[in-house]
Parts: C-alpha cells; structure tokens; sequence
C-alpha cells in the first residue's frame, strides 16, 4: 500500500497501479485463468480482480469504484486475500495473472469487510426513513451482508451541515463516505471540477470551490454516482420510496444524441429520469436536460380537450367526432382541390412509426399528399466536455434539440412522392407548395415550436399537439396527442442508430396516442402497437427490440481516462 503522511495518495496508487499493468507480460492469444474462492473463472489479459469476479457473476463488494472513472482503491472494503502475498490487495486495482489464486471470504477478508462497514457508519447518522437513497443504498445492503450485527460505537456522532452546492444538487455531508466518484466525475468527465475534497482525516469532507457551484450541464450525474444519501437531487426530494417506481426503458427527447433512459413512475407520475448504459450512445451518463425533461409531461398547459372549429370559433367536442371531422375535412379538401392539395407536417418529435402511419393516411386520401419535414431547434454547435488531463472526450451534447430529425427523413424517403423540408415550406418556392390546400401539422415539442410568424398555408388545419400555443388555437380540428412518456415506438439519432422507447404511463385524460387516431382513420381494427408498424416498414426498422432486462451493462473494462 502506497502512503502518505499516514494517508493513502490516491495518485501514487494509480501509478503504481499502472506500473504494476505495464510490467505483466501476457500471450493475447491466451485467456488467464484465476480462481476465486474455489471457482475456477476466465478473466481477460490486464484486467483487474474486480472486473473478472464482476464479468463471472462474482460479487466483491465495492464503494468508490466506477468503471466509467479512474480506480483510486480508498474505499478498502473490496480488499482479497492472494496466495503468495502476505498482505490483503484491493481487487480494484490488482490486474489477473494466470494461475492466481483469490480468497474474498476468507476469516481476514470477512474482518476486513467488517471493520471496514465499521468504520464507516461510526459517524453515519441513522436517518434511513427520512433519506431518498433509502432502498438503493449500499451502506443498507453491504451493512446486512458485510457489516455486524450492533454498533460498538458509543460516542456522539459527529455531525456536519448539509450543503446548497447547485442549483440541483444538496449535499448531506454527514452522510458522505468519502468514495471521491463525484469529484473525479467532476475532474475527468464534465471536466469543470466544482467539486474538491477539503480537510483531512476525521474532518475530511467533499465541498465546492467559492462562487462555484456545481451547475455544469452533467451535475446530475454525480447523484447518480452516489452510493449513498449524500447527494441528493432537489427536484426528487422527499418524493417516492424507490421501491415504490417502476422503470421504463425511453430515449432522451431533448436532442438528437439518443440518450438511453430510465423513465421511473409511479401511479401515472414520472418522478425521475436515470441513465441506462448504452456503451456506443451515452456510456452512463446523461445530460441535465434530460434529466428533467419529463417535466413537459406533467406541464399545466397540456392540451386534454378535443376541439373543433364551427361559425368562425373553436368549441369543445368529443375526441371521437374530432376524429371524424378530421378525416372528413381532408377528403373533402381533396375530392374538391384535386392531387397534391394535402400535406402533412411530420414532427421531429413522432416516432418513425407514428409518420409512416400518418404519411400512409394522407396518401390514401391524395397520393400526392406533400410531406414536410418540421422544424428542427438548432443550437449554434455541439456541447463537447472533456478530460482536461488526457484531452479524451468525454460527452456531446448535441445541437440539434429534437430526437427523431433523421428518422423523420428516413421515413419519407421510404415513402416516397413530393417532399418538403420547414426551411422550403417557409421561403415557400417549390411550385408544389403553392398547391397545398389543407393538412395534419403534428407538433409533441416540450415548449412552443410554432416561430412567431406563421408559414403555414391558408386552410383546413389539423392540430395533433401536447401544449397549448396560437396553432392550437387557430386550428379547425384540435387533437392533444400524448406526450413521448406515454406512447411505443423508435426514433433515430444522428448516429443513424434506431432505437426503440416503451410508455411509462398512459396518456393524460382528455389525450390519445397518435398511433390510435392514424388506426382508426385508416380503418384499421385493435390498437396502435409499434412492434407491428415496425415489421410493416422493414428495412432498418424491422429488427428493432426493447431491452428486456434492467441490466444492460456488459462486463466492466477498466476506463483509460
């Protein structure tokens, strides 16, 4: 063990760590084999103990390591007893060598476990009910598995203050383990290190710089990273027992990075946004903005009543007669205007699904329906964050701040017949444009879309929207649609990579799914079911699947930072 002043270097360690990686000579075309406790296991060549006992269905305890972060070995409960070294070595931070032999519940392994959950909860305060990692946290689950039965600890507690270091984040300091993953978030992914540690020894503690508060466009991620109630988000404080939210699996909807997602609800509330592992898209992290992107979904200004319009103003009606006047208004618009007098404005925001189910309607009414892209937000460059030492990039967060611009273009070249970009509907000099006459504007967006000056056409106007706006209200049929959350289907990131999203809850009352009102105009029976549209469409689409388990996350690999 390498020290300092009676106080592991967290930087000498990797070194030597390092060191010890670079000196091992292995045949890559040989796997070594190690055995842990008995079990004889395959591991790869320069990996550590704990990614080959994780990669075998091993279970090591472990606090402050992360394979996304560099390994710093401080948290000590992961120590294992090796044959042929007299002392016990962390298995975070021990490459395999062929031929070794692990014990990790050995009488010295178990009493340092023991001591280690010790140590650790002396001056943890036992505050469990009120805490919002209750249920997800390892202190409870290695203190029944690793810990004893009663506290020897009869002293006063030590208590220290909880801390406002972000506009999203508290920090309960007396909860704090000291396993640094958020200060090394800080320092080697979003790259701003607001977060430090300050002190020593008993009166060590995480804490930001002055007048810099933890407000980077990742923040959230270090409350994911938390093993235990340190930190905490504002907006899911004190609301949900985790045991009580189910998880659905969704995609970000806030840009065209394709986020994977955990949407947890419960009781048709979504309370939080999670990030699932996806090695190629977001690794395990996601952005701020989507991590409250689910807000939209709960907005009071969703639309839930179907509207018609009759002598010159809008009324309320039955989403069923909406429907009707719906398709009525289009054929008659057709029947009277003739081929290419129809158009329909596919959102970014739809699934490819849903637009391939819409574009199909509209070319059963008029085969020269125009298809048109909509409009696609676009910040003015991409958000890149990187490790200030090594200069890696680390995460994008893209510019163009809709999900589905690609699967949208797919889609209508799929289709096929005259299309339309926003940009070209607005100059509004294609000769095919002057012809349009009425159609279907979707919208879905989590804030007004619709650009102060109009350039839609004159005429019949279906609205199928989740927020109230002047498009909404100008339109001769009016349908609230449901909101991301609520509905199946896929959307394609700038990647060029499909991915499929599954609801959470059902649709607000007074809302249906697009997918049910393109069904019933289109004639046909049962519901909407996105799995079925994507076998219709073919090509890319028809292999697309849900993940059907929770853990995603493949074997760790050690992160070279």
């Amino acid at each position: 063990m390498v020290k300092c002043d009676g106080r592991e270097d967290n930087d000498a360690l990797f070194k030597a760590s390092s060191e010890i990686r670079h000196n091992l000579v292995y045949d890559p075309g040989t796997m070594p084999k190690i055995t842990v406790d008995g079990q004889v296991i395959d591991a790869k060549p320069g990996q550590m103990l704990l990614q080959a006992c994780s990669e075998a269905g091993i279970h090591l305890p472990q606090y402050c390591y992360h394979p996304g972060l560099s390994i710093v070995a401080s948290c000590r409960i992961c120590l294992v007893e090796i044959e042929g070294i007299p002392k016990m070595v962390p298995s975070c931070q021990t490459p395999v060598r062929d031929g070794m032999t692990i014990h990790s519940k050995s009488p010295k392994a178990v009493a340092n476990q023991k001591q280690v959950m010790e140590y650790l909860l002396i001056n943890h305060p036992l505050d469990c009910p009120i805490c919002d990692q209750a249920g997800e946290c390892y202190l409870q689950d290695y203190s029944y598995q690793y810990g004893r039965s009663e506290s020897r600890f009869e002293e006063d507690k030590a208590k220290k203050p909880k801390k406002d270091v972000g506009e999203n984040i508290y920090l309960y300091s007396d909860r704090c383990i000291m396993c640094t993953r958020c200060v090394r978030f800080t320092r080697e992914i979003s790259g701003t290190s607001e977060l430090f540690v300050d002190g020593r020894g008993h009166k060590e503690e995480i804490d930001i710089f002055p007048g810099r508060p933890i407000n980077n466009k990742l923040a959230g991620n270090v409350v994911d990273l938390c093993p235990v109630g340190a930190l905490l988000d504002k907006d899911f404080l004190f609301k949900q027992r985790v045991w009580l939210l189910k998880s659905a699996p969704s995609i970000s909807p806030v840009d065209s990075g394709g986020e994977n997602i955990f949407l947890d609800y419960n009781e048709g509330v979504i309370h939080r946004i999670k990030p699932r592992f996806n090695a190629e898209v977001n690794q395990w992290w996601i952005s701020d903005d989507t991590r409250y992107s689910y807000k939209a979904v709960h907005s009071d200004k969703r639309l839930t009543q179907a509207r018609r319009l009759q002598y010159g103003s809008q009324i309320a009606t039955s989403y069923s007669k909406a429907v009707e006047e719906a398709g009525a208004g289009l054929r008659a618009v057709a029947a009277k205007e003739g081929e290419g007098s129809l158009y329909a404005v596919l959102s970014p925001m739809m699934a490819c699904e849903e637009a391939w189910l819409l574009g199909t309607l509209l070319r059963s009414i008029d085969p020269q329906a125009m298809l048109i892209s909509g409009p696609v937000p676009t910040a003015k460059e991409d958000e890149i964050f990187k490790n200030p030492q090594s200069g890696k990039q680390t995460f994008v967060i893209k510019a163009e701040k809709v999900p589905n611009a690609a699967g949208i273009r797919r889609v209508m070249a799929m289709l096929g017949g005259p299309t339309a970009t926003w940009e070209e509907l607005s100059a509004n000099e294609k000769p095919e444009l002057k012809k349009i006459k009425g159609g279907w504007i979707t919208g879905g967006y989590l804030s007004d879309w619709q650009p102060a000056k109009s350039v839609l056409p004159k005429g019949f106007k279906v609205v199928q929207d989740i927020l109230q706006s002047s498009l909404a209200n100008s339109a001769d049929v009016l349908l609230p649609a449901a909101a991301w959350a609520e509905k199946d289907g896929c959307w394609e990131n700038y990647q060029g990579r499909i991915q499929p999203f599954t609801s959470a809850i059902a649709p607000v009352e007074g809302a249906r799914r697009e997918g049910d009102v393109y069904y019933t105009l289109l004639g046909r029976t049962g519901l909407y079911n996105a799995e079925v549209i994507r076998r219709e469409m073919g090509d890319a689409f028809a292999t697309v699947e849900l993940p059907n388990h929770r853990a995603v996350e493949p074997a760790f690999e050690f992160a070279e930072l």
